[in-house]
């Protein structure tokens, strides 16, 4: 149940008021709506339109070093009332966290905090429809591509506010659209699948609908015919596809909650040279329409760009307030959505620079190796950064590609791989997460 007489910004302030008048020290809360269209085709016919409305609400109270957190999408002056009233009777009940609480007034982000991030304007299902058929088609006119086992195109429109007792109020709207599809061929019993996927703010920043299908049918004909590699030490290039793995490995190793409870293979390195001269890590809240650009972190501190790598050396851990208090340090704007919960830490909009050379060139510097197009849920120790994954690619000769490869795993520790790490120019700017293909020498290869 909603009540539509009161705005998002009256409901989130006249729910913190319940939350103080019930016995709360300090609350923070956010409510989200979103709404969105999708749609799935096969073999040349809708298959599915799914259309989806939400809205919800969350809720975090404070009662001295106590807090609890509680959810719910009853938005009727009768629905926030009972969920005030349960929010405030746990947090008197639970155990106290001496790290936990709001900002302090003169911590938080300034200035116009609305943030737009819209791009297209509601796509219909038949637009959806169109381009879905269009790759789907492009696709299986690929010659040797046997089926697309999934293809679907979809917009999605997200709002939030946010408010807390310390006196922060924000809000954001963003909207998406997304095209991808799975190719699959087979040659001699033997079966591959690869794909193409988009998702992006504005159309015209993704390849025609024909492009996607067409991209994704190729790839897939191109791991026709895959073998092992044998056993062996080798260089390899992580495509730009997969390479965003390792940038979300260094991310979890710099994330301040694993600093502080000391699971991070890289909790005494701060400010030493973990990854090579001249490699840079940025990461930039602030740029227009990004995936994850955001004009405040989720406490509502201040956010800006920040080289995490800066020319080879480690500048900053990822920290929210509770990990801060613990390390004792200052926060410094990662805190991950919290409003109505305990906050985590992420980034926003990070990304590798890129280095001078193609993925090409960077092959016939080394002359043979493995690059890695596809990548198979990678085994990673915290404490010292043991890594390996199972992968599949292609064999490269004199710098060009000889066969494909699969059912090869990929070893080594993370901290010589960053200290090796050359990235390539090929960097596109298209998610939360970004990098340009990167070479690492004298990998372990486990093969036949």
């Amino acid at each position: 149940m909603t009540d539509s007489r009161n705005s998002p910004e009256t409901t989130l302030s006249a729910l913190l008021e319940r939350c103080l008048a019930a016995g709360a020290d300090a609350a923070d809360a956010r409510l989200a709506v979103s709404d969105g269209v999708s749609v799935s085709v096969r073999d040349g016919k809708l298959e599915g339109i799914e259309r989806e409305e939400n809205a919800g609400i969350s809720l975090r109270c404070f009662f001295g070093q106590s807090q609890a957190h509680v959810s719910g999408a009853d938005l009727s002056a009768e629905g926030l009332e009972a969920l005030a009233s349960r929010c405030v009777a746990m947090a008197k009940a639970v155990p106290a966290d001496k790290f936990c609480g709001l900002p302090g007034a003169e911590l938080l982000a300034s200035g116009d905090l609305d943030l737009d991030l819209t791009g297209e304007a509601e796509l219909s299902p038949e637009a959806l429809e169109r381009d879905a058929l269009t790759a789907e088609a492009a696709a299986l006119a690929v010659p040797g591509v046997k089926t697309v086992a999934g293809c679907g195109a979809s917009w999605n429109r997200s709002s939030r506010w946010l408010a807390a007792t310390n006196g922060f109020r924000s809000s954001r709207t963003g909207t998406s659209v997304s095209l991808g599809l799975a190719a699959v061929a087979e040659r001699d019993g033997h079966m591959e699948r690869d794909y193409d996927s988009w998702s992006v703010r504005f159309l015209k920043d993704m390849p025609g609908a024909e492009e996607v299908g067409r991209t994704a049918g190729e790839r897939t004909i191109a791991r026709l015919g895959a073998r092992k590699v044998n056993t062996q030490k080798a260089a390899v290039i992580f495509d730009r596809r997969v390479a965003d793995a390792l940038i979300g490995a260094f991310l979890s190793a710099i994330s301040g909650p694993s600093v502080a409870r000391g699971v991070s293979f890289l909790k005494e390195r701060m400010g030493e040279q973990v990854f090579a001269p001249g490699v840079y890590l940025t990461d930039d809240p602030l740029r227009p329409l990004g995936m994850g650009s955001r004009s405040h972190d989720g406490e509502g501190l201040p956010v800006r760009e920040t080289h995490l790598i800066d020319d080879g050396r480690l500048t900053a851990w990822l920290l929210n307030l509770p990990s801060a208090r613990q390390l004792g340090l200052s926060p410094n704007g990662f805190a991950s959505p919290g409003f109505g919960d305990p906050p985590g830490v992420t980034s926003s909009n990070v990304y590798l620079r890129p280095g001078a050379d193609t993925p090409g060139a960077l092959a016939k510097q080394v002359g043979k190796g493995l690059l890695i197009t596809d990548m198979f849920g990678p085994s990673i120790n915290p404490n010292t950064g043991d890594y390996s994954a199972g992968v599949a690619g292609f064999w490269f000769e004199n710098g060009e590609i000889a066969w494909p490869v699969s059912e090869v795993t990929v070893a080594g520790d993370l901290p010589s791989m960053f200290a090796r790490l050359v990235p390539a120019n090929d960097l596109e700017l298209r998610g939360t997460r970004d990098a340009p293909s990167i070479l690492i020498e004298d990998m372990n290869l486990a093969g036949s």
